[in-house]
Order: C-alpha cells, then structure tokens, then sequence
C-alpha cells in the first residue's frame, strides 16, 4: 500500500478528542463533505481546529525550531542533535530530516484541509457567515505561518486550489509567496475580520480583532519581503509584487494597512485589554487573561482533553504536550545541601517541582539563553519588571514538600549556614561582586555554582552563566492546581499564548518606522511607550517573593529613544515576548536574523572568567545564496510524493537539496 504525502494525509485528518473547558467535542476518524453542511459539523470541524493548535504551541521541537539559532536562546548542556543543528554554530544545520519546523508543516495542512472543508460546505448550505469565518481565520492563519517559514507553499491540496480534497494524492506543486498572501491569507483574513463577532461565542474563540491582528502582521509581513532590504532570495522564484486584486500593493501601502488595522484594533478593543503589569500577563493564576487573545488550551484533570499526560510519563500521552519550558530549564534539582553544620553531607532531593509553584519546572536543559540577554536585551532590572516577569532568578528550598526524613529539617548550604524551606538556595547575581568562589572543594552544590562569603545561598552572576547553569523561564514555567500532586514528569496544564493584545502595538510602531502615516497620539514612540509605561509598574517581586508597588512608568518613557528604530522595536518585541516562540520569524521578518544573532557569548562552565564567543554560521552558497531565511520542506512530505530526484529537487528549497 503506498504511502500518502504529509498534505494529502489531511483529508483524513485524525480528530483527536480535546477540550478546551469551552467546547464540547466528539471524536471522529475522519471528515465527509456532508458532516460540514450541519451546523453540528461545522461546530465539530471548528473545535477540532482549535484542539490542533496544541500540536504546534508549547510542541517542544516546534519551540526549538522558533528559538534556538536566535539571539535568545543556543543549544543547552542536555541538547539532541536536533537542538545543536538549529544553532548554526558548527554541530550540524537544519535540513530536510532534522529542522523541527516539520511540526508546523504537518499539522498546517490537515487544519488548512479542514478549514476548506468547512468553508466549501458550510457556505454552501448557508451556515452562519461568523462560523464560517472561523474556519477562514484558521486557514489564513496557517498558510501565513507556512509563508514566512517555507516561502511559496502549495495552495492546491489536491482537490484544486483552496477546495476540499477528500483524494489521496502523491502530486504537489508549491504556489509563490504572492500567491499564498494574495489568494488565501489576506482574502481569508479579511473575510475572517468582517464576518467574525465583536465579541466571542465561547471563551477563547475568535473575533474580530483576533483576526486583525494577524492580518496586520501579514501585511507588515508582506511590505518587509515585498521590500527585501538585505536581498533574500524566495522560493519558488517569482517577482516581488502582489497578484490578483492585490497585484498593485507596494511595500509601503503594506505598511499602512498594518497600521491602519493594528491602530484601529487598539481604539475598538472590546473584551481584550492590556493588563496592569506585566507579571498580571504571565502569572498562572491569571492565565487566560484579558491581554491573551489565543492560546492553545490544556487542562490537569483529563489526559484526553489535553492530549498530554496528567500523571506521570505514560498516562494518555499524546501529540499535544505543553513541554517548551521543559526545554529551557536547568538541572536546578540536582544541587545539593547538607544534613549537618560541620562535615558535608549531601541532602538529596533539595527541590521539589510542580507542587511548589511557577519557578519549578522540569528540567530537560535543551536550549540556554546566551549572556547578552541579561547585559544588554535586559540590561535594566532594577525598573523594567519584566526581567523579574520572565526569568526565574532565584530558586527557593522546596524539600518540605518532598517525602524524605528531612522534610521538616533546617539544611546547610553554602559557608555552611543554614537555610530553611522557603529560603534562597541559588541566586542568579545581576552583577559580579568578586571574590565568588567556583571549586565546590567544600561546599558542593554538584552543579559548579559559586560560594560567596557571608551568603547561605549558592550563586551565578548573570555574565557568567554557561549551557549547564542559567535562569529557568518564569512566564512559562508549569503549575499545578492540584495540590497533592508532585510529579514532575506531567507537562505543563497551562494554556500556551499564541497572541497578546499587546503585539498590536508593537506591530503599529514597527509599521510606523517603516514609513505608514501615523495617527495624533500613535506615533511608533508613543505606541511603544505604552508598554514600557507598564513595563515600569510593578505588582510583585518574584526574585524576592514580595509584593512590591514601586511604578518608574515616568523613568521607564523618559529612557525610550526618539526617534525609534527597527533594531529598537525588535529589542522590545524581545523584552515583551522573550521564549514565547516569536524570534526567529522576527529576525527573518526583519532580515536581521545575521546582525542579531551572528554571534553569541557564553562560558563553558559556570564562573568562568571569560566566556566563549561562539559564531554562528548563517551558511551562504558560493553565490551569496542566503538560503537558511527559508527552512526546509520535511523529508517526510518529499518521500511520500511521486516523482523522480529532478521533480522533489525542484519542490525542496534552494540549499537543502
């Protein structure tokens, strides 16, 4: 029996059941034509769109692929090949076989498929147009995300272009990128905007200004590749210019209409909001706040509804884990205290996780932050609290939670003091005082962290953080309602955020800079300031554990420069979304993946005094071919297809073949 392509495998898309406490959900194994011209079908259809986004969002190798190679994050200590040939720095490069943006192509296009489906029969038997644009979101939506990661994608699934395939086909042909933006993303979204409701029919479902906002990315988008400032080649070739109704768009009318449409979502927000404070947006009691306008739901009290497990390793495992943060945490577990004041006598288990809240993640160690993060991206900590917002900075004793014969015991830790539960075991230092001792000859913490005199806690300066050792990632990290249960094993129940009120305003100003006309008030640095403005007030101190009300709003604005620049916004779209997944296709965007990231510096152990510059290799052809600003189409979709070498050669992009 022949195998069928990635693509035309989504005419028999698998619906997983999953919930996402909003939508009741039916399993079936696959989707008629006639299943959509129900309103039952089309409701089905749509919840199963929603539950798929859990098989991208929070996917640990989809995380990798929009992470590592940045400016944000390199390959950790406990890195897979996977994770080492995303750095670009000399351990391999991402190709057909090994770059993690598989996960995007896969799942695209069973959702795309599906979306059609709903959109061809649903139209047809007069369903309700705002469930209909549901489906339109989704599918521009995706073929977005495929525009900017693969260049020119298939639009024709095998049923003809933008309809329904129920046919397993081995044949595919990729369209340009005009075409996927000009006949599917802008009309799609568009669409989406204006029969999509104000307000939405479930908690968590879209609206208007959902699809907005991705619409004014794809048009900022759009005008940055119709531009191409840096000369970076597309696939398939084309000429830079709209098609269609779109075929006389220029860059700069882009540019306005991202916006337009980004300015116009911010005066008409109805139920979407900007927080208070930062720590608001990301503190998991809050979770599915005002600010997010998607995310991929997850739930602790069902496997099947969250397609990831609940207890333990094996327990209804499935496609959609939330596992990212596990990525980017360190073996913080494995330091290490003594049961006794004079002589060294290791106490084990000196954390728990989960149980003891936000901080605690599991720890897989895959992917690190390289030291310019914390010296220059967030240089200011002491009144942008979104340093304190993002990262974990110190890590408190957590063994009362645990069950050994200590738990309700005082330990000793670094000098030999004592530190009760609760306390300082390892603290990230924003600067470095000197004098930190590394040997571990006494005092050993088993992960080379430094003793520094009069301190019971172990410590890091933040400029000599190395692969091993590094702040864990705060606004991602795992919690648990439940609080009888301690298994770190469980990924993580939280929501994974997909899109923030706030981008918008980011989006609007990177338009302005890049020429758009602004309104009285939304200037680019206006539109800015009104996140640095929030950035300045603060509610708590996570480092402290301490409530804490201090607002440098007015300190936070003065420091904002004017006028503004790309390279300023990109640092503030890093120091508003830092690890949530949105930097590689802003260096792409942007065309300054090379400048950002072409270079990183980290110590190979902890405390080392001068830490290792490590260049990247953002490889070109002999002819100046930049061809890692496209990744790969997956083998998996190049081996399921017919045709000879020549015609799969051709499908590939430049580079990879």
């Amino acid at each position: 029996m022949k195998k069928i392509s990635k693509i035309a495998a989504a005419v028999a898309l698998m619906l997983t059941a999953s919930c996402m406490d909003i939508l009741e959900e039916t399993s079936r194994n696959k989707f008629e034509p006639g299943f959509f011209t129900t309103e039952t079908g089309v409701v089905g259809g749509l919840t199963g769109l929603y539950a798929g986004l859990r098989r991208v969002y929070g996917e640990p190798y989809y995380y990798n692929a929009c992470e590592t190679g940045t400016d944000e994050y390199t390959y950790g200590s406990e890195a897979d090949g996977n994770f080492k040939a995303a750095d670009l720095c000399g351990l391999g490069i991402p190709d057909a076989s090994n770059s993690r943006f598989d996960r995007l192509w896969n799942q695209a296009y069973g959702a795309i498929n599906s979306a059609t489906g709903v959109i061809d029969n649903a139209v047809e038997a007069g369903m309700d147009p705002a469930l209909i644009a549901e489906a339109r979101f989704f599918r521009g939506f995706y073929y977005f995300l495929l525009a900017q990661t693969f260049g020119g994608v298939p639009l024709d699934l095998g049923g003809g272009e933008l309809k329904f395939n129920t046919t397993p086909t081995r044949f595919s042909t990729r369209n340009t990128v005009p075409e996927v933006y000009c006949k599917a993303v802008f009309p799609d979204l568009e669409q989406a905007v204006a029969d999509l409701p104000d307000n939405p029919r479930m908690v968590g479902t879209l609206t208007k200004n959902v699809a907005r906002l991705v619409l004014a990315k794809a048009y900022l988008t759009f005008g940055w590749w119709l531009e191409n400032p840096e000369d970076i080649p597309t696939y398939p070739a084309c000429t830079r210019a709209g098609v269609g109704s779109y075929a006389a768009l220029t860059a700069a009318q882009c540019f306005q209409k991202a916006y337009d449409v980004a300015t116009y979502a911010i005066d008409n927000p109805g139920q979407y909001k900007l927080q208070d404070t930062y720590y608001d947006v990301n503190v998991a009691t809050n979770d599915r706040n005002s600010e997010v306008m998607l995310w991929a739901d997850h739930t602790e009290s069902s496997a099947k509804y969250s397609e990831s497990n609940v207890t333990g390793w094996n327990d209804g495992e499935g496609n959609g884990q939330n596992q990212a943060v596990w990525m980017v945490t360190w073996y913080f577990h494995s330091v290490t205290g003594s049961t006794s004041s004079k002589s060294w006598a290791n106490a084990n288990l000196f954390f728990r996780t989960v149980q003891a809240g936000q901080s605690f993640s599991r720890m897989w160690s895959r992917m690190a932050p390289p030291i310019k993060v914390f010296s220059t991206t967030f240089a200011e900590k002491e009144k942008d609290s979104r340093f304190d917002g993002t990262f974990v900075q110190v890590y408190r004793g957590t063994w009362n939670l645990g069950t050994a014969a200590y738990k309700d015991s005082t330990l000793y830790n670094a000098n030999f003091m004592p530190i009760n539960a609760g306390e300082p075991a390892v603290t990230f230092l924003e600067t470095d005082p000197g004098g930190v001792d590394y040997s571990n000859s006494t005092y050993k913490s088993s992960m080379g962290l430094g003793v520094l005199s009069g301190r019971a806690d172990y410590v890091a300066p933040l400029s000599k953080i190395s692969r091993k050792v590094f702040p864990g990632l705060w606004k991602l990290g795992a919690y648990r309602k439940a609080n009888d249960y301690n298994d770190d094993k469980v990924a993580s129940s939280r929501p994974y955020n997909i899109l923030k009120f706030s981008e918008l305003y980011l989006i609007a100003a990177e338009a302005a800079v890049k020429g758009a006309t602004t309104t009285a008030g939304k200037t680019a640095r206006e539109l800015v300031n009104v996140l640095r403005a929030r950035a300045g007030k603060w509610k708590f101190n996570n480092a402290a554990n301490a409530a804490k009300t201090d607002d440098y709003s007015s300190d936070m604005t003065a420091a904002t420069p004017d006028p503004i620049t790309v390279n300023y916004i990109l640092d503030e779209r890093s120091r508003e979304f830092f690890g949530e997944g949105y930097r590689w296709h802003d260096l792409a965007r942007t065309q300054k993946w090379a400048e950002y990231a072409g270079e990183y510096q980290i110590c190979a152990t902890v405390g080392d005094d001068t830490p290792q510059t490590v260049e990247r290799d953002l490889k070109t052809k002999g002819d100046g071919h930049k061809y890692l600003y496209l990744r790969p189409v997956p083998t998996g979709q190049l081996d399921n297809m017919d045709g000879d070498d020549e015609y799969k050669s051709n499908y590939q992009n430049p580079g990879y073949n």
